[in-house]
This record gives structure tokens, sequence and C-alpha cells, in this order.
């Protein structure tokens, strides 16, 4: 009985063990947070999130997902090579004002947990950007 509790017990163990395996890392990414800051209302902006191949073969991004219309990624369609690097853009409309903070879940074939980046800032409308812009002027100028 006392050998059957420990092999049940080391079996136990061992299958915890596995089960804190980290994940796979196929792709590594330069960022994964870009603060695009204060931006004016209605002018889109883009980031590029630029990343490595860091596995033995060929990556595979599968799909890039934003959490609302409002963002737009686009991801590499061909198979990204070993010790490669490429980019998946995000692209943000900029309708709402207000501060944001979107994310992209990126699925990479043969990973099981897919990855996310994030972008954010704040939407300021065209007279309080305009004021910003020139308050950022009036700083500058004053630092001389």
């Amino acid at each position: 009985m006392k050998k059957l509790f420990l092999s049940f017990s080391v079996l136990l163990l061992a299958v915890s063990l596995f089960a804190q395996e980290k994940p796979k890392q196929v792709i590594k990414f330069k960022e994964t947070t870009y603060d695009f800051g204060k931006i004016k209302q209605g002018v889109p902006v883009n980031h590029d999130f630029a990343f490595t191949n860091v596995d033995a073969k060929p990556a595979v991004i599968e799909v890039a997902t934003a959490t609302c219309g409002c963002t737009t990624p686009t991801w590499p369609q061909q198979p990204v090579a070993k010790g490669k690097s490429d980019k998946i853009n995000a692209g943000f409309s900029a309708q709402a004002v207000g501060p944001f903070e979107k994310t992209i879940t990126v699925k990479v074939a043969g990973v099981a947990l897919p990855m996310e980046i994030r972008i954010k800032g704040e939407v300021l409308t065209t007279d309080d950007y305009v004021k910003y812009e020139a308050a950022k002027k009036t700083k500058k100028s004053g630092s001389k």
C-alpha cells in the first residue's frame, strides 16, 4: 500500500511539473506596448511591432485580432525564417476622444497560447490638440 501511495505521489508531482512548463516562444517582440502619447482626433496613427523568429523552424503568424474595430492589425502572410525579423503593424483610427488602450492578440502556428501586443495613448479634440502643441512649443522655447 505504501508503494502504491508513493508511486501515485511521484506521478502527481511529475504531472504538476509538466503543467508548469513555460509556453514555447517562437517569436520575440522588440516591444510589446507602444504609447502614441497625445494624438489628434480623426488622424489615424500606425506603429510597427518588430519581431524576430527565435525558433528553429519558420514562424507562421496565423492571425492577429484587435479588441475593437478602431484598431487594424496587419501581419506577414508568409512564413518568417529562423533568425529573420518582420513586423506586425497596428493602425488606430483615433475617432473617439479620450484615453485608450487596445490589445492585439497574435496567434502563432504551433503555439497553444496567443501573444499580446498593446497600443495606448490619448485622443484629443482638434482644439485641445492645438493647445497641447502650443504648450509644448512654449516649453521648448522657454528651456533654451
